[in-house]
C-alpha cells in the first residue's frame, strides 16, 4: 500500500511539525487534529502522511513491544521504508507501529531519513554518534552544575579556568561573556567585576583598573651592564646635596645643592646605564612611565638600575648636574651641564619644611622664590586645588592630604628651573628633545576660591611634547622640557641620552627618531596615567566603603540643575549632591556617605544637618 499521497486520508497519521496528528476532514486544506485536542487547518505539503489509517484518535499511538535494535543490525548499512521497517521490527504496519517507528527515525542515531527513504547507518556511525551525544550530554551537566555553583556563590577549583572567561570581560579584554549573560546579567566590565568578587575568584578589594587600561604590571628583569664612563665626571662630592622627596619614596632621582649663588640640580644619570638602543631603552619606552599605584610601584626600569643610581642609595652616585645662576628677576644667567659625582643625604618635605630659615635651604628658596615670582609673572597658574596621598599598607587605605609646603615649592621650582636650562642647552645646539608645551587657557580670570580653581581648571589646554619650542603657559616659561625624572618618566630619559650623546662627541638621535620614540612611549603614558587615576578612585571607594558612617564636609565648586558639584578635600574627591535649600558656591555643606558602588567607580553623599 503507498504512503504517500497527493491527499491523505480522512482518519489517516499525518506528521506535522514533528508531531503526530490525525486528518479530520480533506478539502481546499487538510483540518486535522492535534495530540493537544486543538484542530488547524494546513496545507496538503505542511503534514506527511506515516499511516493511512483507520486511526479513530490519537491517544490509540500506544507504545509498541518490538525488535528495532535486532532490524538495526539486520539492516545496518542499507535502505528502507517506514512500512517496511515497521513489519520488520513489530510485525506489522499499524498507526501505533508506524510512529512508534518515526520516533525512533526522528531520534537521528540508527535510523535516518524520510517515511519513504530511511538509511540505516552503520555500527561504527551510531557508536560514533552515541559518544557524541554522551559526551554533549555530560558537558551540558557539567555547564548546568557550573551555573548553579556560580549562583550559589560556591564556585569549585576546576572552576577557575571557566572563570577566566568572566575576568577577561571585568579586564575590557573581550566585550561578551557566554557565562554571564547566562546568568542573567548584562555583559559589562562591572557586572563581571561583581560576579568575579561575589563567588571569591577576586577579592572584594581587588584593583582591575590598571589591567583594564591595557598597563603592564610585570616587573622589568633585565641584565643591567656595569657603569663604564665615555666622558669625565667632574667631583662634586665636597657639596652638601639633598634628595627632597616623600617619605618612604623608593627611587631619588634628583638633589639639590648650594654653591655660592649657583644651585646645582642633581639629576640620576640614566643614561650611563640606559643607551638609546638596547632592550632597556625599548623597555622604558613602551612603559611610558612608572606606574604609581596606591597598592605598588611598577618600575619601568629594572630595580637595579635604581638601586645603582638613585641619589643617596649609595655613598656616592654619578649624577647629570644642572649648575643654574639666576638674576634678580628670576631668569636664568647662566647655566651648565656636567656628569658629576655627587654625595647626597635624603630628607623628607616636613624635614626641610622645619629648616628653611637656615643655611643652604634659606639661600635655595631665595633663588627658587625668584624664579617663581617671574613665572607667575608670565601666567603660570597658581591653582591650590586639594590634593592627597593614597596608599595601602598592609591592606588598609590610608589617605594622607598633601599639605602645601614651601619646600615642596622650592624642589618644584628647582626642577624647572633644571627644565628650562637643559631646553635651552638643546636649543643653542640644536639638539633634538622634547619640548614640553601648553598653549594659554581658554578665558581670563583669577583664581583664589576653590570654587573659582575648579572651573579654572577646565579652562586649561592639555600639555603637549613638540619638537618645536613654544611656550609652556601653565608653568609661565618660553621653552621647558622634562629633564628631572629619568628613572620615572620616558621623556625625561630620553632628554638625557639626547643631551649625554652631545657631551660624549657622538650624535644624538636626529629629529624623526626622537618624535617615533616620543609617539609610543607618550601613548604608554597616557595607559599610565589613566591607570594611577582609576586606581586612586578606587581605592578612596574602598576607604569609604569600609568606613560606611564617614561624614565630612564638601565644598560647592559647581551648580547643575539640582545638584551641586562637592569637593571633598580630606579626600580629594568629586561627588555631586541633591539640594532642596538653595546653596552658593564656595559653600561648605556637611555631607554623610550613601554607598559606595565600587564595580561601577561610584559613591553617592546626602546632605545632612
Amino acid at each position: 500500500m503507498a504512503i504517500h499521497q497527493a491527499n491523505p486520508p480522512v482518519d489517516s497519521l499525518v506528521l506535522y511539525k514533528s508531531r503526530p496528528a490525525r486528518v479530520t476532514s480533506v478539502g481546499d486544506k487538510i483540518e486535522i487534529e492535534l495530540d493537544a485536542g486543538q484542530s488547524k487547518r494546513v496545507r496538503t505539503k505542511d503534514v506527511e502522511l506515516l499511516h493511512p489509517g483507520p486511526l479513530r484518535s490519537l491517544g490509540d499511538l500506544v507504545p509498541q513491544e518490538g525488535e528495532l535494535t535486532d532490524a538495526w543490525e539486520l539492516l545496518e548499512g542499507s535502505e528502507t521504508t517506514l512500512r517496511d521497517l515497521a513489519e520488520l521490527a513489530f510485525d506489522d504496519f499499524t498507526p501505533s507501529t508506524a510512529w512508534a517507528v518515526w520516533q525512533r527515525v526522528a531520534e537521528g542515531l540508527a535510523f535516518v531519513g524520510t517515511p519513504s527513504s530511511i538509511q540505516v547507518r552503520s555500527r561504527e556511525v551510531v557508536e560514533r554518534e552515541q559518544a557524541e551525544r554522551a559526551a554533549k550530554q555530560a558537558s551540558e551537566a557539567d555547564w548546568k552544575a557550573f551555573l548553579e555553583r556560580m549562583e550559589a556563590a560556591r564556585p569549585a577549583d576546576e572552576d577557575a579556568k571557566r572563570l577566566q572567561e568572566v575576568e577577561r570581560l571585568a579586564l575590557g579584554q573581550i566585550e561578551h561573556s557566554r557565562i554571564l549573560e547566562a546568568l542573567g546579567h548584562q555583559s559589562s566590565p562591572e557586572n563581571a567585576h561583581r560576579a568575579l568578587v561575589r563567588v571569591g575568584y577576586w577579592t572584594r578589594n581587588h584593583n582591575p583598573h590598571p589591567l583594564r587600561c591595557g598597563a603592564l604590571l610585570e616587573g622589568l628583569e633585565l641584565p643591567v651592564a656595569d657603569l663604564e664612563d665615555e666622558v669625565e665626571r667632574v667631583d662634586l662630592t665636597h657639596l652638601q646635596s639633598y634628595a627632597i622627596d616623600d617619605e618612604g619614596n623608593q627611587d631619588p632621582d634628583d638633589a639639590l645643592s648650594l654653591d655660592g649663588d649657583r644651585l646645582w640640580v642633581h639629576v640620576a644619570d640614566v643614561a650611563a646605564l640606559v643607551e638609546p638602543h638596547g632592550d632597556l631603552e625599548r623597555e622604558a619606552r613602551a612603559r611610558g612611565a612608572n606606574l604609581y599605584l596606591p597598592e605598588r610601584v611598577v618600575n619601568m626600569l629594572p630595580g637595579a638600575v635604581t638601586e645603582r643610581l638613585g641619589l643617596g642609595l649609595q655613598p656616592v652616585s654619578p649624577a647629570l648636574s644642572f649648575g643654574l645662576r639666576c638674576d634678580d628677576r628670576g631668569e636664568l644667567l647662566e647655566f651648565e651641564v656636567v656628569p658629576s659625582w655627587v654625595r647626597v643625604e635624603r630628607l623628607s618635605y616636613d624635614a626641610v619644611d622645619g629648616m628653611l630659615d637656615r643655611s643652604p635651604f634659606a639661600e635655595m628658596l631665595a633663588l627658587t622664590d625668584r624664579f617663581r615670582a617671574r613665572r607667575t609673572a608670565n601666567g603660570a597658574s597658581g591653582l591650590a586645588l586639594p590634593e592627597v596621598s593614597v596608599r595601602v599598607l598592609d591592606g588598609e587605605v590610608v589617605i594622607r592630604p598633601l599639605p602645601r609646603l614651601r619646600s615642596r615649592e622650592l624642589v618644584t621650582d628647582a626642577m624647572l628651573m633644571a627644565g628650562e636650562a637643559a631646553a635651552r642647552y638643546c636649543m643653542a645646539r640644536d639638539i633634538s628633545i622634547p619640548f614640553a608645551t601648553q598653549a594659554p587657557p581658554d578665558g581670563t580670570g583669577e583664581a583664589e576660591d576653590l570654587a573659582s580653581m575648579f572651573a579654572r581648571r577646565r579652562c586649561f589646554k592639555p600639555s603637549r611634547l613638540l619638537l618645536e619650542p613654544e611656550p609652556h603657559s601653565g608653568l609661565g616659561l618660553p621653552v621647558y622640557t622634562r629633564a628631572t625624572s629619568p628613572l620615572r618618566r620616558y621623556s625625561d630619559l630620553l632628554v638625557h641620552q639626547q643631551i649625554r650623546a652631545t657631551l660624549a662627541g657622538r650624535d644624538p638621535l636626529d629629529a624623526a627618531q626622537v618624535l617615533e620614540r616620543v609617539a609610543e612611549a607618550d601613548a604608554a603614558s597616557v595607559v599610565v596615567r589613566r591607570g594611577e587615576r582609576l586606581s586612586n578612585q578606587h581605592w578612596k571607594l574602598v576607604y569609604l566603603r569600609d568606613n560606611p558612617g564617614w561624614k565630612g564636609e564638601g565644598v560647592v565648586v559647581g551648580i547643575e540643575d539640582r545638584k551641586a558639584v562637592l569637593l571633598i578635600p580630606r579626600l580629594a574627591l568629586e561627588t555631586r549632591v541633591r539640594f532642596r535649600d538653595p546653596v552658593a558656591l564656595n559653600q561648605r555643606l556637611r555631607i554623610a556617605l550613601n554607598e559606595v558602588d565600587l564595580p561601577d567607580l561610584t559613591a553617592s553623599f546626602r546632605v545632612v544637618g
